[in-house]
């Protein structure tokens, strides 16, 4: 593939021209992209007076001389708890008098980089670049009994600022942003929404293609996961918008190939392997709404207090930080996503007036946190001079109770967000898999029944083993492999590797193949979803001192060609392989981690 990008910038203006061969297709594009920074000045009280609100709306300090406050969390005793990335730091804040005030401040905890934070009663967890941690919550707010749950998050790039949530399901949410403006990640964790159990124990990816979604949350009706994600930079002014996704298990949403309702990138359009710009398009998931480009999206709620109008109440609020690349400057306020019947209809400005316009624009203010009070008012962080905003609304609704979200099991199932059925079962003991026929299967890294080398498990390499088989039956069209571990804990039984549409004549995999959606060899060959939620293949990695798992490396003969998309899960395969399955085999290798 030809690519040819020429990239200018100056501190008012700049000019790129990209030219991109896609498909043996020329495709020249002119962007003009613009770098302009706002200058900064201070919050004083007639620059606060000038902040616009709906009608019955007003806004004070509750808090300031804070540095560079981020991310918003209040307590069930109502403190507010605040980050602080530079110091790393949570701070917690109290208003003892009901002054509307905070007048009370400590440090809650100090870890390096902190950012996300998430509180669930008297627990509380929070995140820094590769370190996510838990800790009870003390009488006086200040955190004990501090664990680290997980200390090997992708390490960052452009993106360090890891977001934290806890769901209705009751298991925590990461978002880990992208590395890099545009390119081809080495972590699948990133560009990324997480989910993890409460002990850090599992993980699986449940959506990609998310550049940097660092506000997202649960529509209080429906349980249905929505976030807004920050757009590439320099494709022009008005592009990318910012995206509202909603946010699905297995789903991708296009970046850094695509963006909005499937447009290429022009700047970085090749995605890896046999995959055409178009045919990620087609596989990916626009987003429900957009938003001014370069706004950048920030914390994300929906509002469920008692104080604000009723038709409040299940509409999202998302703070925007503001942008560095557009002219004019786009952001700096916080926005409302209007829900009808469940479902986002559009976006509007809620607080403004931080941002001056004219020849050389002002700030007094970049929202980044928000967090709704006990007595149902909002609270907005501002990251450059240092203040905690307290929104409060003239004529409380004291007849309406602030109204909590439904805690249900499973309630992700109904956005797709939870794990796949699992019945314990692996895929050759399954009726979907009967036949007449045995396969031969043999590896040469490791003897059935004997332990698999340590570089093809996620503790060494990571490489995926050679396989070969033999006995195939006439009129086989394709063959397909599933690697599972039904000794896993969760999900049961853990499925490390799929592979699909071999050819008939390959009876070979050759040893680490590639994590591609599509294979050039064995050519045309595709690869499906692990319980990591990546594609491709997945070592084995068990829990030091679990005893010995067993993996079952699979290989199905069929009668038919399969699925023709990539990324489906061990459930879909299943059920596409019902009644074609002419011959079937498997080799079991072990492994075990001893404690060190």
């Amino acid at each position: 593939m030809l690519k040819r990008i020429v990239m200018a910038a100056m501190l008012m203006g700049g000019a790129a021209v990209s030219a991109v061969a896609v498909q043996h297709r020329l495709v020249e594009q002119e962007v003009v992209a613009h770098v302009l920074q706002p200058q900064q000045v201070d919050a004083t009280p007639e620059r606060i007076r000038q902040l616009k609100l709906p009608t019955g709306f007003q806004i004070a300090k509750f808090a300031e001389g804070l540095g560079k406050p981020r991310i918003l969390a209040v307590a069930d005793d109502g403190a507010l708890y605040v980050t602080r990335r530079e110091p790393g730091d949570v701070l917690v804040l109290r208003d003892t008098n009901g002054d509307g005030r905070a007048d009370e401040q400590r440090v809650a905890v100090r870890r390096p980089m902190l950012h996300g934070l998430a509180l669930d009663g008297r627990r509380a967890f929070f995140v820094g670049t590769t370190d996510v941690f838990a800790a009870d919550i003390q009488s006086d707010g200040t955190f004990a009994n501090i664990s680290r749950l997980v200390h090997d998050l992708p390490v960052a790039g452009q993106h360090a600022d890891r977001t934290i949530a806890v769901g209705p399901d009751k298991d925590l949410y990461l978002s880990v942003g992208s590395t890099c403006n545009a390119c081809d990640e080495s972590s699948p964790e990133n560009a990324a929404i997480v989910r993890m159990s409460r002990d850090g124990q599992s993980r699986e990816i449940i959506a990609s293609g998310l550049r940097n979604t660092i506000g997202f949350a649960w529509q209080p009706d429906t349980h249905e996961l929505y976030g807004m994600d920050n757009g590439i930079d320099f494709l022009g002014d008005e592009v990318q918008p910012e995206e509202l996704n909603h946010i699905e298990r297995g789903k991708q949403y296009g970046w850094p190939y695509v963006y909005a309702d499937g447009r290429i990138n022009p700047q970085h359009s090749q995605p890896p392997g046999e995959v055409t710009p178009e045919e990620w398009a087609a596989w990916s998931t626009a987003p429900v709404l957009t938003y001014t480009a370069h706004s950048a999206p920030m914390q994300m709620l929906f509002y469920q207090g008692g104080q604000f109008p009723a038709e409040y109440r299940g509409d999202a609020f998302v703070a925007m930080r503001g942008s560095w690349n557009r002219r004019p400057p786009s952001g700096y306020e916080v926005v409302r996503i209007r829900f009808e019947h469940g479902r986002p209809s559009r976006i509007e400005p809620f607080l403004s007036g931080f941002l001056t316009a004219g020849a050389q624009p002002e700030i007094f203010g970049r929202p980044v946190g928000l967090a709704v009070a006990k007595d149902g008012a909002l609270f907005v962080s501002d990251d450059t001079n240092g203040v905690i905003y307290r929104v409060t609304h003239s004529a409380p609704m004291t007849t309406t109770e602030a109204r909590p979200a439904r805690q249900i099991a499973g309630a992700i199932a109904t956005s797709g967000a939870a794990p796949g059925r699992t019945d314990g079962s692996i895929a050759i003991a399954r009726a979907e898999t009967r036949a007449g026929a045995a396969l031969s299967v043999t590896s040469p890294a490791f003897h059935a029944g004997q332990g698999i080398p340590e570089p093809f498990t996620a503790y060494g390499e990571n490489f995926s083993p050679a396989l070969s088989w033999s006995g195939a039956p006439a009129g086989t069209k394709s063959f397909a492999v599933i690697v599972e571990d039904p000794d896993a804990r969760q999900p049961n039984p853990y499925v490390h590797w799929i592979v699909y549409g071999i050819p008939p004549a390959t009876t070979l995999l050759h040893e680490s193949i590639p994590t591609l959606r599509r294979l050039s060899d064995p050519k045309g060959a595709l690869q499906g979803r692990n319980s990591r939620g990546s594609v491709g293949y997945v070592g084995s990695k068990p829990p030091e001192g679990d005893p010995l798992h067993h993996y079952h490396f699979e290989v199905f003969a069929l009668d038919i060609v399969g699925p023709g998309e990539p990324g489906i899960d061990r459930e879909t395969l299943l059920r596409t392989m019902q009644g074609h399955v002419l011959a079937r085999g498997e080799i079991v290798g072990t492994f075990q981690r001893a404690r060190r």
